[in-house]
This record gives structure tokens, C-alpha cells and sequence, in this order.
């Protein structure tokens, strides 16, 4: 019974990792010179950063939930 919730734990670590890489290419994304421009026009960041924002912090805390539950 022990090997499925290490099974569990290591895909929670791996949704963790998954998440901080997504949020890290919004945010590269988001430094980008056609990003920036198209920021200071329409007031928002353009919807592949954000997807990229969501999807990071979706896969992040489904991750911390898989991990740190027993």
C-alpha cells in the first residue's frame, strides 16, 4: 500500500515542477519586447502569458494537493 502513495506523491512532485516551469515561461514570455509593446496598448498581458499563468498555478496546487495529502 505504501508504493501507490509514493506513486502519488512523486506525480504531485512532478505537476510541482510542471507548474513552477509553466509560471517561469509566462513570466519569459511576458519580458518579451512584442509582449511588452502589446501591454502598453491594450492594458493587459497577452492571453498566452496568461494561459501559461493559469495553467501553472492550476498544475502547481493540484501538485502541493497530491503531495501533501495522506
Amino acid at each position: 500500500m505504501a508504493k501507490k502513495n509514493n506513486n502519488v506523491q512523486l506525480f504531485g512532485i512532478a505537476l510541482m515542477v510542471l507548474g513552477l516551469g509553466l509560471g517561469y515561461w509566462g513570466y519569459e514570455m511576458s519580458q518579451a519586447l512584442g509582449s511588452q509593446l502589446s501591454q502598453a496598448f491594450t492594458g493587459s498581458a497577452g492571453d498566452a502569458v496568461m494561459q501559461r499563468y493559469i495553467g501553472g498555478a492550476v498544475s502547481f496546487a493540484m501538485g502541493a494537493y497530491l503531495f501533501f495529502k495522506r
